[in-house]
């Protein structure tokens, strides 16, 4: 956008939210940034680079898209309508729904066997490859037996056995939150991180509770309630901070730390807010640094690779997708999990489409769906990308688009 491009959008939107009878503060929150950065907009200082933004600020005056910008491309034959989220998460749901051990609460007794722990360990860790591959189905039908045997174990279990069942639910419970988010069953993610930072607490294991934060704040990055998500964020730095620069840090403490400084770049970059999102990309390269390899510690995959992967999606946020392809040039994802690397595709194919390569950027999720299919299937973002290519395509959209965006629903 030029700056007399600017002004005239931000005008536009200034108009039409006074119009809507809306305070800056309202729609803000309706569209889950904040009112400095709408502020900014309307006085065309802030770029509004991106269609899906721009789609953003429709739905929150409650008007089409060419309302709000009139070069933006018609749709193909009528705007696409909302398709109901895919979900394979429903046995987990009810999972989390009401107490997990009543009769236990009724009849208290100590009667788990030592026995089981291996069992239940090795289920856990397979909990986690089957987030990590998005193998939600499979998960959800694991999940529901898992949950209620821990439950049940950590209530029964003597003093010597209750610390690791409490880890070991605090882990399940993360993998449920993070799996949650990326079906965009973020109300159900609040309450699995919400349990995941008990367990931990019971358990004994401080950083647990650190990494339970962790999923909570993406359940509050996917609700929109960016301002829970940069304090309960903040809040967990600060601390980890402190302990970090008056103790001696483990790798785990600064791969947790490392992580929650992304977390906060995530929710800057939503908000808008370009100089702070790129001040915590530099404080997680630090940790990095300091760090000074990929890891895996409470399943965050944090390290030198993971803070280039972020960069490039917190560019993409931005709108900066020139920067975006630049960070990703040479990075190699090899000893990251498939979801990782698909993530990252993702985003190449987000930063592709917003410099019009259209190519490029189904070359990218097509890629990306290689890798990890469900993902990509139903995953917002690229939904909302397959949605703009078709869109911009028209009638002359290939077999190839075509059939991806059947694959996603995202023809409308």
């Amino acid at each position: 956008m030029s700056s007399e491009e600017r002004r005239v959008f931000g005008t536009r939107v200034a108009n039409l939210r006074k119009q809507k009878g809306m305070t800056q503060g309202e729609l803000a929150a309706a569209i889950g940034r904040t009112a400095s950065w709408l502020s900014q907009v309307e006085r065309g200082i802030q770029p509004v680079n991106r269609l899906d933004v721009m789609r953003l600020l429709a739905d929150g005056l409650g008007v089409p898209l060419q309302v709000v910008t009139p070069d933006a491309p018609p749709p193909a034959e009528a705007e696409p309508t909302p398709q109901p989220e895919t979900n394979d998460l429903d046995q987990a749901r009810l999972v989390l729904s009401g107490h997990p051990a009543l009769d236990v609460l009724l009849s208290p007794r100590q009667d788990f066997r030592p026995d089981t722990l291996d069992d239940l360990r090795s289920s856990v860790s397979k909990i986690w490859e089957l987030t990590h591959g998005d193998h939600f189905a499979e998960l959800s039908a694991a999940i529901s037996i898992l949950v209620p045997r821990l439950e049940r174990a950590s209530r029964t279990a003597s003093a010597k056995y209750s610390p690791e069942l409490h880890a070991l639910l605090a882990r399940t419970y993360q993998a449920l939150a993070a799996s949650f988010v990326r079906q965009n069953e973020a109300d159900a993610a609040w309450v699995a991180a919400d349990r995941a930072i008990r367990e931990a607490e019971l358990s004994g294991e401080p950083l647990g509770v650190f990494a339970g934060i962790y999923r909570l704040c993406h359940a509050f990055v996917r609700l929109n309630h960016l301002d829970q998500a940069e304090h309960a964020a903040e809040t967990a730095v600060n601390a980890l901070q402190h302990h970090v620069e008056t103790n001696e840090p483990t790798a785990q403490h600064l791969s947790v730390l490392g992580s929650l400084h992304l977390m906060l770049a995530l929710v800057h970059a939503r908000s808008g807010e370009r100089a702070a999102a790129r001040h915590q990309i530099e404080a997680a390269r630090s940790v990095a640094q300091q760090l000074g390899e990929d890891r895996n510690d409470f399943n965050l995959e944090f390290g030198p690779t993971n803070v280039e992967i972020q960069a490039v999606s917190t560019a993409v946020d931005l709108g900066d997708a020139g920067e975006a392809l630049d960070i990703a040039k040479g990075l190699s994802t090899a000893g990251l999990s498939s979801e990782r690397q698909a993530r990252l595709l993702m985003d190449l194919g987000r930063a592709h489409a917003q410099r019009r390569q259209y190519a490029d950027a189904l070359d990218s999720l097509l890629r990306a769906e290689e890798l990890a299919p469900e993902m990509i299937h139903t995953h917002v973002a690229s939904r909302a990308v397959v949605r703009d290519l078709v869109l911009v395509a028209g009638r002359g959209a290939s077999d190839e688009l075509r059939a991806l965006a059947e694959r996603t629903d995202s023809l409308g």
